[in-house]
């Protein structure tokens, strides 16, 4: 695959990926998407509604399948236990907060809407305060991918030839913090 391919490529599926990656994670995709965004392979402004609309309809549903599912269902992954309950700890201390902000949590991220969902927090009250939270979220880091375009091409002037470099580090950043959050071992 020649650089044309890869970039038509981007151009063709990026906002697709985008959307499957916040639906399912989201930091280190939505920082890729708006360094390509910087690169003029995407747009910004379509980079963070696709990163919001990922991560809400995500926390959405995840969400559901926690109050769906419940407790009964986090008994039965004693894995997910540690994460858990510092969610639960978290969220008795910190409701609104925690709701706003859990997406800049590492390491509960992923467990948050679902222990949410179980913990009988009223739909409404999370529907108002996760899409304010998506939104804040799909900003601030789509806006830092963005900037570390910016850095990246004034720290090594031309960014265009070293882009697919400087990518390429992302992405491998990003699946070494993927399989670290769903490969740790139990504390």
């Amino acid at each position: 695959m020649d650089f044309q391919d890869l970039q038509q490529l981007v151009i063709d599926y990026g906002y697709l990926a985008l959307f499957i990656g916040t639906y399912l994670e989201g930091e280190t995709i939505l920082v890729i998407a708006g360094f390509l965004a910087h690169g003029g392979y995407l747009e910004l402004q379509w980079v963070m509604l696709t990163a919001f609309l990922g991560t809400f309809a995500g926390d959405q549903t995840f969400f559901y399948l926690g109050r769906w599912k419940g407790i009964a269902f986090l008994e039965k992954r004693p894995l997910w236990h540690s994460k858990t309950d510092k969610v639960f700890e978290l969220l008795h201390k910190h409701q609104i907060p925690v709701i706003l902000g859990f997406r800049f949590l590492y390491g509960v991220r992923n467990v948050t809407p679902f222990v949410i969902g179980a913990s009988k927090i009223h739909p409404l009250k999370f529907f108002a305060l996760n899409f304010l939270g998506a939104a804040i979220w799909a900003i601030a880091v789509g806006y830092l991918g963005y900037t570390f375009g910016q850095f990246a091409e004034s720290i090594m002037g031309q960014v265009k030839k070293y882009e697919m470099y400087i990518l390429g580090v992302l992405v491998a950043i990003g699946l070494v913090l993927f399989w670290r959050s769903t490969h740790k071992p139990e504390e």
